[in-house]
C-alpha cells in the first residue's frame, strides 16, 4: 500500500477552498484526494442561486478525476475555511462511493476511517446487474 502523506493532501484540499464559490452559505470547501495512479485531484463547492443546483467540492473533485485521466480514489481529505478536516455529506459518501478504490480511506475529524466504516451497506454499481437481482430477489 501507497503511504499517505495525509498533510500535504490536507494543504491541497485547504488550497481548493479559496478557490470556493459560496456567496449563499459562507462555508466554502475544498477536498483532495489521492488516486490508484498516485495522482492528487481536488475540488471546491460552487453554489448556485438556486440551491438544489450546487455543487460539493466532492462533485468538482469527481469532475476532476474523470477530465485528467480517471481512476479510483484511494484517500481522501475535506477541509472547510479554516482548514479543519469536515466530513462529507451523505450525498457525497454515495459519489465517492461511486469512485473509491477497494479499501479507500478518509482522514475524518476522529481520525482515519474507511470509507466502508462511514458508509456501511452502500448501494453501487453491482446492485444494479440484473444477474444479481435474479439471485437474491427482494
Amino acid at each position: 500500500m501507497t503511504v499517505i502523506d495525509w498533510d500535504a493532501l490536507q494543504h491541497v484540499a485547504a488550497d481548493a477552498v479559496g478557490r470556493a464559490y459560496a456567496p449563499y452559505s459562507h462555508f466554502p470547501v475544498g477536498a483532495a484526494a489521492l488516486t490508484d495512479d498516485g495522482r492528487v485531484v481536488s475540488g471546491c463547492n460552487v453554489e448556485n442561486a438556486s440551491y438544489g443546483l450546487t455543487l460539493c467540492a466532492e462533485c468538482t473533485l469527481v469532475g476532476e478525476l474523470r477530465q485528467t485521466g480517471g481512476g479510483r480514489l484511494t484517500a481522501f481529505v475535506c477541509v472547510d475555511e479554516g482548514g479543519r478536516v469536515i466530513m462529507p455529506c451523505g450525498r457525497c459518501r454515495q459519489l465517492l462511493h461511486e469512485f473509491a478504490a477497494p479499501g479507500m480511506v478518509l482522514r475524518t475529524a476522529s481520525g482515519i476511517r474507511t470509507l466502508a466504516e462511514i458508509l456501511p451497506d452502500a448501494f453501487g454499481p453491482d446492485d444494479l446487474s440484473r444477474e444479481r437481482l435474479r439471485r437474491d430477489p427482494a
